[in-house]
């Protein structure tokens, strides 16, 4: 809908009309009668859910802090509103970041941000859940709770306030949005979130409906994987450094789940009412990585490898399909074809899905694990590329990262490809890694140039290459958390070097802004002043950092300035051994010493094995946690044993 609509459709105007007594509709329907995407506040998506909201002993509304079309189809919301909605005493509803046209509304008009299902204030949940899947939406959550009538600080709040609670990867460092939040989950949360509500329920049961945030606080700080940050105090030494976390429990341990329990599975996912950035069926066929790229956060503090079995994704393929009407099914995990069964899975969707149109995508692929076969088993889908994350370009940065592959196998992967009839191949790439050279940012473009050479020899000029070159920022609970982020001038002339060497019919480079890797380096590794910083920034207009079109570094820039943080400093200062790290009170399942071990190796480009295919690294993870990865190390060496019988 356009801005110049004067009025909502029919059956827009018929849900809003509906039973609603909470907000002014009048009013409402002047305001998405302005903005330019009012779909994303309409709600009534197929397969959402309203339960009876005087029923539930406990309301909770769940949210990932971004535009509508990015937060409605992230799995761990649709996981958790699944589970919470099929409990007897529980109900979950839906709400995104308004667009900054509807936050004018809103305010202009005096109406509170509310709940997709039933319209209702988000200040009437017992429970407001932010899903933290990276650093840049955390002013959102901010202007979140500003439109909700929320207070901003968790101090603020007191016992008719709602509890505010977060969680995903971005919550592995607490501390920048630690001020914000009164709990945080750190890990899984399919086990961890109804078991806070059993708390919370068990609470209010026992002081006849009414909440003591203080005691309640304390009671949720003894759930495993739960961490409270108002029973922490951070002290400092003269140089800014932190001198000691105090606190109980004295470290927070991350929770995770042992399997994937098909009950938890999403199988009647909510299907947008208007289109997202990735419109299929999604279904997670694995969980973890144990590949060690020391760069990678994901792949460090999702341990162990969990898979769910080849039966089962078909069958809860074909419930989600059949459930939501999509024609892609997409096979998620941090690298779908790591899984120990992955052809057969591809084969068995292709051959039952294929001819109703459905085709099967893999959006995360490992140019290590990938094979002809996967390649054969895919062929019949739509062929619309294939995505992969070599990262770098020189064999001497891939064992830096920890991620070998050798210059012949991506190109041997590219000719699988093309040959059977995919014209287009988009790889990732890194700059700013540590030890990079000019020559490894050159060989970025040399590497492409290969790769399109071998998609001409199959499509002549229809072959395309497009390659992505994101700027290395480090993480939290990796190897790399110690090393400092490339200077500016260092970053600046590399993106000069790749659009010099870049200029060829089909291939296509984009790269990121340097200026937003900064603040997200500060907010990845900060500590709880940069919480006063973040703060500042919303109030000074920071909305969307995610957005390059609402990214605004100056303002970032005069936050860090006026709250007396150094943002070169934040960036570049290496990180010592003995340091205590804002995150150093979060045991994330991969040991301190592993890390620096790894580091170190890095430094001398060393390498380090997966322990599916190999020994155990003692990475801190209890090998009694690591069953599949067991399983899968036990299935390889019989197939090499029975190989080695064969050949002789």
């Amino acid at each position: 809908m356009g801005t110049q609509r004067a009025a909502l459709s029919r059956h827009e105007r018929a849900f809003f009309l509906s039973e609603s007594i909470l907000i002014d509709l009048q009013v409402l329907e002047r305001a998405l009668a302005r903005v330019k995407k009012p779909a994303r506040y309409a709600g009534g998506e197929w397969n959402s859910i309203r339960k009876d909201w005087d029923k539930a002993v406990l309301k909770v509304l769940l949210s990932y802090p971004d535009a509508y079309e990015i937060g409605v189809t992230n799995q761990g919301v649709q996981i958790l509103y699944s589970i919470l909605n099929n409990h007897a005493d529980y109900l979950a509803e839906r709400v995104y970041a308004p667009w900054p046209d509807m936050e004018h509304e809103l305010r202009a008009a005096g109406l509170p941000l509310f709940s997709l299902e039933s319209r209702r204030p988000c200040g009437d949940f017992d429970v407001l859940g932010f899903s933290l899947g990276y650093e840049t939406v955390y002013t959102n959550v901010l202007t979140m709770l500003d439109l909700s009538g929320i207070p901003q600080r968790s101090a603020d709040r007191g016992d008719d306030d709602p509890l505010v609670l977060a969680g995903g990867h971005s919550a592995y460092n607490p501390e920048p949005m630690s001020p914000f939040f009164d709990a945080m989950c750190i890990g899984e949360g399919e086990e961890a979130m109804t078991e806070l509500l059993d708390v919370l329920a068990e609470h209010r049961k026992r002081r006849d409906g009414r909440t003591d945030r203080k005691v309640l606080l304390r009671e949720i700080s003894n759930v495993p994987g739960w961490y409270v940050p108002s029973r922490y105090t951070v002290s400092y030494h003269d140089d800014g450094t932190i001198s000691e976390i105090a606190g109980e429990p004295q470290t927070v341990q991350k929770r995770f789940v042992k399997t994937l329990k098909p009950e938890w599975f999403p199988a009647n996912p909510v299907v947008p009412s208007m289109r997202p950035i990735h419109a299929r069926a999604q279904i997670e066929i694995v969980r973890g990585c144990t590949r060690g790229c020391r760069f990678c956060q994901a792949g460090m503090i999702t341990r162990p490898v969990r898979e769910r079995g080849a039966e089962e994704i078909k069958r809860l393929s074909s419930e989600v399909l059949r459930n939501t009407g999509y024609s892609e099914l997409s096979l998620l995990s941090l690298s779908s074809s790591d899984h120990s069964e992955i052809e057969e899975i591809v084969q068995n969707s292709a051959q039952e899905f294929c001819a109703e149109g459905v085709s099967v995508a893999l959006p995360s692929l490992r140019i290590e694990s990938f094979s002809v076969g996967l390649a054969d088993a895919v062929k019949d889908g739509k062929k619309t590329g294939f995505t992969f994350a070599p990262e770098a370009a020189t064999e001497r940065l891939r064992r830096v990262i920890n991620k070998v592959i050798p210059d012949d196998r991506l190109l041997a992967t590219a000719d699988a490809v093309y040959s059977r009839g995919w014209r287009n191949i988009k790889l990732y790439f890194m700059i700013g890694l540590p030890t990079e050279t000019d020559e490894d940012v050159v060989a970025i473009c040399s590497l492409a140039k290969k790769v399109l050479s071998i998609g001409r020899r199959y499509h002549g000029r229809a072959a395309q290459v497009n390659v992505g070159v994101s700027t290395f920022v480090p993480k939290p609970h990796t190897p790399f958390q110690w090393t400092p982020q490339e200077r500016r001038e260092t970053v600046l002339r590399h993106q000069r070097i790749l659009q010099r060497e870049s200029h060829v019919p089909g291939l296509k480079l984009t790269w990121s802004d340097f200026n937003s890797s900064q603040i997200e380096a500060v907010l990845s590794r900060g500590d709880r002043r940069v919480g006063e910083a973040i703060l500042r920034a919303w109030e000074l207009g920071a909305r969307f950092d995610g957005w390059h079109e609402c990214f605004r570094f100056d303002i970032w820039q005069q936050a860090l300035s006026e709250v007396g943080l150094d943002l070169e400093s934040l960036c570049r200062r290496p990180r010592a051994e003995d340091e205590i790290l804002p995150w150093s009170h979060i045991d994330a399942g991969v040991s301190t010493e592993f890390l620096w071990g790894e580091w170190q190796k890095s430094l001398e480009a060393g390498t380090t094995d997966d322990c599916r295919y190999g020994k155990c690294v003692r990475c801190g993870t209890d090998p009694r946690d690591c069953g599949d990865a067991h399983r899968i190390r036990k299935t390889i060496r019989l197939e090499l044993k029975q190989e080695r019988q064969v050949a002789g």
